[in-house]
């Protein structure tokens, strides 16, 4: 993912609200969400390439999600893939503390990352750059993009903005469909360019920040491949996905409404 906003216990329905843009190169072969070929209790999308996630969820009350921390234009040569990390949390056992904990020896061979993990009991967030960091997330609403977590970049206001519009709105009360979902995707779909003045400077040159700057990002090459929107309540979980290709055109839509073990 490029771009989460997360409500943790910030609302009296929704122990975890998430909505999330992952921006990729269109090439890379990837599976819309759908079960876990080997765990079915984890849900989620699945990148082909490297066998890891950007984002899942499972019935046992597990959450992960990852993003790039973007840093210069000079490619990574890690020899692990981020999209493991989620997938290992998201499959595992053990408390979210112990697992981002668990990372702090090997975290230098994956690619630049930010991670969250939630076991049902406390969020952790974790990254390796500049070096390796992890700590609990406080209650609250937060934003993690590819630079560091909270920092307070455009598309991070916007949509830890929209989050708490639609939690403090009556559709957070009622039951929960496609359609009740729409102004949250609405924000996530926004391609507006930030202003210059407010560009972060992530060393890859004005003219890509430009690029780069909006919730959505639309592209031939590389763009947002799909939106996500997780609703955690104390019975199960809500997960609805918007996927995308070139320049934006829409490509299908997951929803799923899935109870706890």
């Amino acid at each position: 993912m490029c771009l989460i906003a997360v409500a943790y216990q910030a609302h009296p329905r929704w122990r975890l609200a998430v909505i999330a843009n992952r921006d990729e190169f269109h090439g890379r072969p990837t599976e819309p969400a759908a079960p876990d070929p080997e765990f079915a209790e984890v849900f989620g999308g699945r990148d082909l390439e490297q066998g890891g996630s950007w984002l899942l969820a499972s019935t046992r009350e597990r959450f992960s999600a990852v993003t790039n921390v973007r840093a210069g234009t000079h490619p990574e040569a890690a020899p692990r893939s981020r999209g493991g990390l989620v997938r290992g949390f998201a499959t595992g056992e053990g408390s979210a503390q112990d697992y981002v904990a668990s990372l702090a020896s090997d975290a230098a061979q994956f690619g630049r990352f930010n991670l969250l993990c939630w076991d049902g009991d406390a969020l952790h967030f974790a990254t390796n750059h500049p070096r390796f960091e992890r700590r609990p997330v406080d209650a609250g609403v937060h934003a993690m993009s590819n630079g560091a977590f909270d920092a307070p970049w455009p598309k991070s206001g916007h949509a830890t903005r929209a989050l708490q519009a639609w939690l403090a709105s009556p559709a957070s009360e009622g039951d929960i469909a496609e359609q009740t979902l729409a102004p949250l995707f609405a924000a996530l779909a926004d391609t507006t360019p930030a202003p210059d003045a407010r560009l972060p400077d992530t060393g890859v040159g004005l003219e890509l920040e430009r690029m780069l700057s909006p919730p959505f990002v639309r592209g031939a090459r590389y763009g947002t491949r799909c939106s996500t929107v997780l609703l955690v309540d104390a019975h199960g979980l809500t997960l609805a996905e918007h996927r995308f290709g070139p320049e934006g055109l829409p490509q299908g839509t997951t929803f799923a409404q899935l109870p706890f073990a």
